[in-house]
């Protein structure tokens, strides 16, 4: 399939700026799939269409602090945002870097206090502004120092010292480049039951359950548990190949606990519903249905049944029209990006309901978003939700 038919315009006004205060007060766009059927609702009221013996399965992962700020000697401005942790020590990490002259071997003194700046464009870019510089306060600082160009134009950088201990300190949570105008708390970017460290990007469907739906969920039955997976920065990047085959889906770390395995299984054996918050926990409750057995996700022969596997360790599976879901039932989203691989996994589980029309899912969901235009939804991470049943 070509890339180009995941597209749609979506003028900047319906990019959400700000969150819904309190969370659960978000709009909710109820689809059911094998009808085409839309409702319009508010989050709070999800429970109307969960019942008992159905599980949630969320993404626990909790966003880093992960754009630092510092300067060179010579004392230009840089910034560097952390995407993959390359050792176990924490010491390398594959980032995202902006200054000026970033050479190879440029040393980099990290700085405690910080400017809130634009989202970074791009590796080294010259058209980049340069940035305030604050001399840091503190009287030790670990040093970076800039290494390798990648292929993808990211770079290897070295610290002087494991960089996690001092991201409270020298960090900033980052927000999505196209989130411009929130000044707000950036604890509002977390998901109440985040845990585990080491996403760069929140899990965006969590964030609009609050501790009080959580619990009227679990007095009506609906059962929850956690996965973790670690979300990088290609999660949200759009798809730049011709053709959607073509695309290499990017590598996350993820993990389900046996204890999880066994409850979800469990789940499906009684006949209750998987319910899955956001698209990081649809690819990981499908890497443990079939790439941590072994299986290939696109053999539409292995495993006829539903079954997931435990696991902790590397997940790449990509999920576009044409994957067989062995998983999960029900998906709880936000609106996603044009030609984004997330576009394509939400679009290929409505197609399940369409087994004989590999396009049906794609067709159904971008009408679903010109109705969601129609409506005044507000798209993107601070926006509104879909249910997707």
């Amino acid at each position: 399939m070509k890339t180009d038919l995941f597209d749609y315009n979506l003028p900047p006004s319906f990019i959400a700026q700000q969150p819904v205060d309190p969370r659960d007060h978000s709009r909710l766009l109820v689809l059911h799939r094998r009808t085409g059927e839309i409702e319009h609702r508010r989050f709070y009221e999800i429970g109307d269409y969960l019942t008992a013996g159905d599980l949630l399965v969320a993404n626990n992962s909790r966003v880093i602090p992960a754009r630092l700020h510092g300067h060179k000697t010579s004392g230009g401005a840089v910034e560097i945002f952390l995407l993959n942790q390359l050792d176990d020590e924490g010491r390398a990490w594959e980032c995202l870097t902006r200054g000026r002259n970033l050479r190879q071997d440029t040393v980099v003194y990290l700085d405690a206090e910080m400017r809130r700046g634009d989202e970074l464009p791009g590796d080294n870019d010259p058209a980049s502004p340069p940035i305030t510089n604050h001399q840091s306060p503190i009287t030790h600082s670990p040093t970076a120092t800039i290494r390798t160009v990648l292929p993808t134009g990211n770079r290897i950088v070295h610290f002087s010292e494991p960089i996690r201990p001092y991201l409270d300190e020298l960090g900033e949570i980052p927000l999505p480049p196209y989130i411009t105008e929130y000044s707000g708390d950036r604890e509002r970017y977390q998901t109440i039951y985040s845990r585990p460290e080491g996403s760069v990007a929140a899990p965006t469907a969590g964030l609009h359950f609050t501790p009080d739906l959580l619990l009227d969920l679990r007095h009506n039955g609906v059962g929850w548990d956690t996965v973790t997976l670690h979300v990088g920065l290609d999660t949200f990047r759009p798809v730049t190949v011709e053709q959607i085959e073509d695309h290499e889906i990017h590598t996350e770390v993820a993990q389900i606990s046996s204890a999880t395995a066994r409850q979800i299984n469990d789940v499906t054996l009684q006949g209750g519903r998987v319910v899955a918050v956001g698209t990081t926990s649809v690819r990981t409750l499908e890497w443990g249905g079939t790439g941590a057995q072994g299986l290939d996700p696109y053999d539409t022969d292995a495993c006829p049944w539903k079954r997931v596997a435990a696991f902790s360790g590397p997940v790449n599976l990509y999920i576009r029209p044409g994957y067989r879901y062995r998983a999960v039932d029900a998906l709880i989203t936000n609106f996603h990006l044009p030609k984004s691989s997330l576009l394509m996994l939400v679009s290929s589980f409505i197609a399940q309901a369409y087994p004989e029309d590999v396009d049906a899912g794609r067709r159904i969901l971008l009408d679903t978003y010109e109705v969601a235009k129609e409506e005044g939804y507000r798209f993107f991470s601070f926006g509104d939700a879909m249910l997707i049943l």
